[in-house]
């Protein structure tokens, strides 16, 4: 019966600390995402200004915050190849920063906010599916199925 108990507790305390971990790259991801579009607004200002020491520090950061574990959203194929998408672009950035080329920084940073929203745009879908599993609970499949029943009064 010790051991029950015993077991018991370790296996909540395992599992809470699961969630907290969950809870805390939550965490990390929004000011990730709040330090990318900080980053990128910057970017928009350094292109408007012709400041290319801007555009190059800023890209720079870019670059920093993708490279973290934390901003893999999902790990899928595809949203690989768009990250890689968005590190070439601010790649590309620098590039032209340094070589004082104005249009080009502009085209490469509106390749980068295309990735973005292609990138948004697919991880809200890839979520929105996973609701919609038949089976899941609460999900619009599962509803539909009658899976998910709410008890009688």
């Amino acid at each position: 019966m010790k051991r029950i108990i015993a077991f018991a507790v370790v296996l909540c305390l395992v599992l809470s600390n699961v969630s907290l971990s969950q809870t805390a790259k939550g965490k990390i991801f929004k000011k990730l995402m709040a330090d990318k579009l900080k980053s990128s607004q910057t970017l928009l200002e350094g292109l408007a200004l012709s400041d290319f020491g801007k555009l190059n520090d800023h890209a720079e950061e870019l670059l920093r915050i993708s490279a973290t574990e934390e901003w893999v959203a999902i790990k899928t194929p595809k949203y690989l190849l768009l990250s890689d998408e968005f590190r070439r672009a601010a790649e590309k950035i620098k590039a032209k920063a340094k070589a004082k080329n104005l249009d080009g920084a502009a085209l490469a940073y509106v390749e980068m906010t295309m990735t973005c929203v292609r990138c948004h745009e697919y991880v809200r879908e890839v979520k929105e599916a996973k609701l919609n599993l038949p089976g899941q609970p609460g999900s619009a499949v599962a509803w539909s199925a009658g899976v998910h029943r709410t008890p009688a009064p």
